[in-house]
């Protein structure tokens, strides 16, 4: 997927939340915001928006000398998520069909997302994904190919969302591989990250190589460029992911919720809309 101009009032968005998350005064955050702005004639909009966000999230942080300024914001956000492990568990403990079920509220953990938004309530996101209508719905395919699949590629994306995940890979309960980002980029999950929430008692964790916001394939190390190769299926979490790969033909079934006017338009469902979407150029 192409990057549009209106993606960037949203680069400079992310610039000044950054900005903010650092606790730098107005003057500081100007000159942050100012310095965003000096990037955009480097971009070229036939890059994904997952690369320019790695260009200028890379610039930022040598601006700012921070390797990871968004850590006790991922921290917030697994504390946030395991609290409501109870509640999830009860859900998939009453569901009449817990894959559906679990895949719903897979979904429902994409709302952490500090690239596409800065705030979300995870309680109301996980009782109107339960009962929402999802504008596509790809789920009896997704069950079928599921079922059948021996080699199974999961996608991670944003770190409070790994919560989910494992709640998914445990309800899924066959051998698959969870795929992280190489380094933080804003709240990415990463191995350091998916060890900490116990993905790796699941399922096989590795990095996928990239250091984008969203699994690039021509950024991955060879290793997992030939993972995605052999897969069966691939579930793919979220906008980035989407971004990154929905030109390609790869097996995938796209997880996500559109959370900008961008992505929305792109799909052409509402601002808002709950997906899980097969990848129509894929054989599948």
């Amino acid at each position: 997927m192409k990057t549009y101009l209106e993606c960037f009032p949203c680069f400079l968005r992310q610039a000044l939340h950054l900005a903010k998350i650092c606790g730098l005064d107005e003057a500081k955050q100007k000159k942050i915001i100012d310095h965003t702005g000096s990037l955009f004639a480097q971009i070229d909009l036939n890059a994904t928006s997952p690369e320019i966000a790695y260009f200028i999230h890379h610039e930022l942080k040598k601006f700012l000398g921070k390797d990871d300024p968004y850590e006790q914001t991922k921290e917030k956000n697994v504390a946030e998520a395991l609290k409501l492990l109870p509640v999830l568990n009860s859900h998939l403990l009453s569901a009449a069909n817990p894959l559906h079920t679990a895949t719903r509220l897979a979904i429902a953990g994409n709302v952490i997302d500090l690239g596409a938004q800065e705030s979300f309530d995870l309680t109301k996101e996980i009782e109107s994904v339960l009962t929402a209508d999802f504008a596509i719905d790809d789920f009896t395919s997704f069950a079928a190919d599921l079922a059948k699949a021996k080699n199974i590629v999961y996608l991670g994306d944003n770190t409070g969302e790994g919560v989910f995940d494992k709640l998914f890979i445990e309800q899924i309960n066959k051998p698959l591989i969870y795929a992280t980002r190489e380094k933080p980029i804003i709240n990415d999950i990463t191995i350091k990250w998916a060890k900490k929430i116990g993905l790796h008692t699941v399922c096989t964790v590795v990095s996928s190589g990239a250091k984008t916001p969203g699994t690039v394939p021509k950024q991955c190390s060879r290793e997992f460029q030939q993972t995605l190769t052999n897969a069966d299926i691939i579930i793919s979490k979220g906008q980035g992911n989407y971004e990154a790969l929905s030109d390609t033909s790869l097996p995938i079934y796209f997880f996500l919720k559109a959370k900008c006017q961008v992505m929305a338009d792109h799909i052409g469902v509402p601002l808002g809309s709950y997906l899980l979407i097969k990848n129509q150029k894929s054989n599948l």
